[in-house]
């Protein structure tokens, strides 16, 4: 046998012992699900969120806007996997709800924070003009905001909120803290069984891979969509 057919035989009984006996295999496939649903859930809290917020960091009221830099300061300052833990043991320790939707609530509060100034700089982007515009023609300062400022403003930001989005799902790489098996608790744990730690690292980092990779192009065709108005 040579050293290239001893190579690939020690690859397939790796392969084999790590992915394939005791169905191993089946972890990641749920890891996978677990993942794909708390990121989702994720960013749809942190996208409402981040828009109250940046309301609030955008009105003229000083407690109002007080409220919404307090927010943004302490989300921002202060690490993810800590406030998954204090949300998870402390805010939600006895609440009845399953835990990839509290892990979900926590990742949607840490990306509000900075959804919240993503948005906030898109509307500052939006010629002011604009606003006088909608004024003139007896729209109300909601009106103006919703039908005029936001959808022009939802162009400029998409390209960081999709960003945002990719690196909320690597972040979720945590929820094994509250015992969640996502894609990375379950390469750990297939490590462990193992007791290889290669192939089980490389898998997970495979698979975040190609997720990200087809997320990052079909939120490109979504872009391209929005885009197709744009006069260049």
């Amino acid at each position: 046998m040579t050293g290239m057919e001893r190579w690939f035989a020690d690859f397939g009984d790796l392969f084999y012992k790590c992915f394939i006996r005791e169905d191993r295999y089946k972890l990641l496939l749920s890891g996978i699900g677990v993942t794909i649903k708390v990121s989702l859930l994720a960013v749809v809290i942190g996208i409402m969120i981040g828009m109250l917020i940046a309301m609030c960091n955008l009105s003229k009221n000083k407690l109002i806007k007080a409220i919404g830099g307090i927010y943004t300061d302490v989300i921002r300052g202060t690490p993810s996997v800590t406030q998954l833990m204090v949300i998870y043991f402390v805010i939600f320790a006895t609440v009845d709800l399953d835990k990839w939707i509290i892990a979900a609530i926590a990742f949607g509060v840490n990306s509000g924070a900075y959804v919240s100034e993503i948005i906030r700089g898109g509307i500052l982007s939006v010629d002011h003009g604009q606003t006088e515009a909608g004024r003139s023609l007896g729209l109300n300062a909601f009106q103006t905001m919703t039908r005029i400022v936001i959808p022009q403003a939802v162009k400029n930001i998409f390209p960081a909120l999709c960003n945002e989005f990719i690196v909320l799902i690597k972040e979720t790489a945590i929820v094994g803290y509250v015992g969640l098996m996502d894609i990375q608790k379950a390469g750990d744990f297939i490590k462990s069984a193992t007791f290889k730690a290669t192939m089980p690292l490389v898998g997970t980092a495979v698979i975040y891979y190609i997720l990200i990779k087809i997320l990052t192009l079909l939120l490109r065709r979504i872009e391209n969509h929005l885009r197709k108005s744009d006069v260049r």
